[in-house]
């Protein structure tokens, strides 16, 4: 499950994405500077794993980790394969979600390629260019519909039908996520493999001034966003970029304080990101290691014992499951089973996310 970067050229895409994954992807004032796309893994900051580390005493502690994609910036006419625009759509195509970076500060030391700031009309001409390559998609896949609605079925008429009322709405400059759908439509959008119907989060890149004090940009792309029904992250990937140059935790604290904020903007980002993928975390708790484990939401406990071990999932008897706030309340697994407050549950237990989970399982 990996998150996808965009944006124009020069926005800040790589500066962001060196801060998100700490490698070093070429960062530089001209455009395309990211041929190939950087694939970063990405620790997901959780304070849960520090609490359970304190009380567990555990050898290690390994964080839940999240894929993030670098992706050459996209101009005017990608969807034609001008610049990069081939492959900018083939690498986003391969990713389940959209990180969109839009660029919300002046900088005459930083070239803008359309010539001034505005990250609505940016947002626009990258929507466009999407839009355009899923109407390609989409009529072919009207015309191959078209052929069988002569049989007469319901389930044929109403594939066609959908499809062409999906074509009318991009030609009408929508994104795919914002077509209306039922439990009959839904299925035959999903087939088609959109673009525009990843899930997207905008990132309003910013100077320092505007982290403290906003500015006129942050306001549009938020009510923008919510039309959208999508989030705003804001941070300044510059002042990003600072925190990572400092070696302890103790200067990065103090460096944020002096800025008025309570935690890196990235923290916030990654956080977004891994529930813009539904993804939610489960933990195992031993002496040797304190783990958050990455799965889907509404997984089983089969399926989530999968992520450890596929002779987990196969040889499934039951799984042990604690509460993470019980475990912080009793502060060992021996008093919360005293309390009478460990769940066994079987193949059917949807995860829930924080779930202490310890797995029998025979194979």
């Amino acid at each position: 499950m990996k998150c996808g970067i965009v944006g124009l050229p020069n926005v800040g895409k790589s500066t962001l994405f060196n801060c998100l994954s700490n490698a070093k992807a070429q960062s530089a004032n001209y455009p395309f500077c990211t041929i190939e796309p950087n694939l970063g893994t990405v620790s997901v900051p959780d304070e849960r794993l520090f609490e359970l580390e304190k009380l567990v005493n555990p050898e290690r502690v390994l964080p839940a980790v999240v894929e993030i994609v670098d992706i050459a910036g996209l101009v005017k006419g990608a969807s034609k394969g001008e610049g990069l625009g081939n492959q900018f759509l083939a690498n986003i195509r391969e990713c389940e979600a959209i990180i969109h970076v839009l660029r919300c500060f002046e900088n005459g030391n930083i070239i803008h390629v359309e010539g001034s700031v505005d990250p609505i009309r940016d947002k626009e001409i990258i929507d466009i260019e999407l839009q355009l390559k899923d109407l390609e998609t989409v009529g072919k896949s009207v015309e191959k519909a078209k052929k069988f609605i002569k049989s007469g079925k319901k389930d044929d008429i109403l594939n066609y039908e959908t499809l062409l009322s999906l074509q009318k709405f991009l030609e009408d400059g929508r994104n795919a996520r914002e077509f209306t759908t039922n439990e009959h439509t839904k299925p035959i959008i999903e087939e088609v493999q959109l673009l525009t119907n990843k899930p997207v989060l905008y990132v309003c890149n910013v100077d320092e001034n505007s982290i403290k004090n906003g500015n006129e940009w942050i306001a549009k792309i938020e009510d923008m966003a919510k039309r959208e029904s999508a989030e705003v992250v804001v941070l300044a990937a510059q002042i990003e970029a600072d925190i990572n140059e400092l070696d302890t935790f103790e200067e990065r604290q103090m460096f944020l304080e002096e800025l008025g904020l309570d935690e890196p903007g990235v923290n916030k980002l990654i956080r977004k990101a891994y529930e813009l993928l539904h993804l939610q975390t489960y933990f195992t708790a031993g002496v040797k290691e304190v783990r958050a484990w990455t799965i889907g939401k509404g997984w089983t406990a089969p399926q989530a014992a999968s992520v450890i071990h596929t002779d987990f999932e196969k040889g499934f008897i039951r799984a042990e499951v604690i509460k993470y706030s019980d475990f912080i309340t009793y502060g060992s697994e021996a008093k919360v089973k005293e309390a009478g407050k460990m769940g066994v549950e079987g193949k059917e237990y949807i995860v829930q996310d924080g779930d202490i989970m310890h797995f029998r399982f025979n194979v």
